[in-house]
């Protein structure tokens, strides 16, 4: 048995059988840590020395008192956007490059408090600025499918991490698709929550700061269960974010099962607006018969924004630069040169904003919202790509053409910010390869606090088809 193969609910069942170790589970994954990061770039900082030692505390708190909840002595690993105390925290930045925490969001301690052990921080875009994983501190996160092509980001160490089997389980933090965009590129499971139903709390001197767009935490992994299982560890109440809201009571790993039998599914290839490859249709319409064997009726559905795309990433990137001008612009003036000119560009393009124009903003928002939501008062869940591509090279942001027409590439490829905009739930399926070998993922995205449902569809296309992985 190959313990790096294993689900986290597997590893948790073995351990608490005692079957197998919190330290022989962690020591192999960092064995493969060191065998597969000088490849893939996937840790900005690995724990190697703390973790064996949790590990060993595992163990013995196992033979004494039994288990401190369900991910006794299971290996994962946080974005390091995602702070932890007395620990290194880069946020992908050099001028980060030596910083040590002095707190962390609730969700840290959550994890901590159903045993898990936080082996390393993953790679992560400066910031967490674009949708692919690079930075001037470490350099780019590379695919395990293709190490010349992109893991996508900005949770692209946590995506490759979990797809290459360097840990079961990630957290990644999502506020235009960095959940779902990374986990489509390298075929796992990637689910953004809800809004307010993971306590996002990471930056105690700005409470108000992750609603322009909103911004979650979320659970990425191999399997269904795996993110049932760390969702229900990381959600619930917290009155230290002001937007945090108690969550349904529903047991996520049972309800899962009950199949889409008689659930009502819209599909669209692009939502009336972005560009994409043919080539990611054929796994997606597999997926969609899969679907409709098991009973659900899926209906290919237009979307009229009353918008261009044009239109739409300017009013997301408006929301999204203010934003980084208010958190890092006074960094910025103190120490330009630690800054990518892509940030640089941001910060500049989120100063010359008026409040008027920011304030404009939110009727475009409402615009998305009041489409999306009507769609979803007809139907149980909407179905789309993730991206309209697969994997391309680490080196650039994007491609500048898809289909044959000119695309702006750090944007036009991803289908995932009209989630950001909404709060509405949405998840990343792997439902098989393109022609190219490379993974593709179907977006499916539900009413607000009905995250269940996603894991419905995508258990569903688990147990029928089953997800596959690069064998590394």
């Amino acid at each position: 048995m190959e313990i790096t193969n294993l689900t986290a609910q597997s590893m948790a069942e073995k351990i608490k059988a005692k079957e197998i170790s919190p330290v022989e589970v962690v020591q192999s994954h960092l064995n493969r840590i060191q065998r597969l990061n000088p490849k893939l770039n996937l840790f900005i900082t690995v724990f190697e020395e703390e973790a064996i030692k949790e590990a060993k505390s595992a163990e013995k708190e196992l033979m004494n008192t039994g288990t401190r909840g369900p991910l006794h002595g299971v290996p994962i690993a946080l974005k390091d956007l995602t702070p932890i105390a007395g620990r290194r925290t880069t946020f992908g930045s050099p001028l980060f490059e030596d910083h040590i925490s002095h707190s962390e969001p609730t969700i840290v301690k959550r994890i901590r408090d159903a045993g898990a052990i936080i082996i390393g921080k993953t790679n992560t875009p400066e910031f967490g600025h674009k949708g692919t994983t690079d930075n001037l501190l470490v350099g780019p996160t590379k695919n395990p499918w293709d190490s010349s092509k992109t893991a996508g980001g900005s949770s692209g160490g946590s995506a490759a991490a979990v797809a290459s089997k360097c840990v079961p389980l990630a957290e990644g933090s999502d506020g235009g698709g960095s959940i779902r965009i990374p986990s489509s590129l390298n075929g796992i499971v990637g689910h953004k929550p809800t809004f307010g139903r993971v306590p996002f709390d990471s930056s105690p001197l700005n409470r108000f700061g992750t609603i322009h767009p909103f911004v979650h935490y979320g659970p990425m992994a191999r399997s269904t269960g795996d993110i049932a299982l760390l969702l229900s560890v990381m959600e619930g109440y917290q009155p230290s974010d002001p937007f945090s809201v108690p969550v349904p009571k529903e047991n996520l790993l049972e309800e899962m099962k009950l199949g889409v039998k008689g659930k009502k599914f819209a599909f669209t290839e692009n939502f009336g607006l972005y560009p994409f490859e043919q080539e990611i249709l054929e796994p997606l319409e597999e997926a969609i018969s899969l679907l409709r064997e098991q009973g659900a009726i899926v209906e290919k559905i237009p979307f009229q924004f009353g918008m261009s795309l044009k239109e739409l990433i300017s009013f997301f990137n408006k929301m999204w630069f203010a934003g980084l001008a208010t958190a890092y612009g006074a960094l910025y003036d103190r120490f330009p040169s630690q800054f990518s000119q892509s940030v640089s560009d941001m910060i500049e393009s989120g100063r010359n904003l008026s409040a008027v124009e920011l304030r404009e903003t939110e009727m475009k928002r409402t615009i998305i919202w009041n489409t999306l939501q009507n769609e979803l008062d007809h139907y149980d869940a909407l179905l789309s790509p993730v991206v309209g591509v697969t994997a391309f090279s680490h080196q650039i942001d994007g491609p500048n053409k898809i289909s044959g027409k000119a695309t702006a590439p750090i944007s036009d490829w991803m289908m995932t910010q009209l989630y950001n905009c909404t709060g509405h739930p949405a998840i990343s399926i792997p439902v098989g390869t393109a022609s190219s070998g490379l993974p593709v993922g179907l977006q499916a995205a539900t009413g607000k606090f009905n995250d269940c449902l996603l894991f419905r569809i995508a258990h569903t296309l688990e147990k029928e088809k089953g997800f596959h992985f690069p064998n590394l």
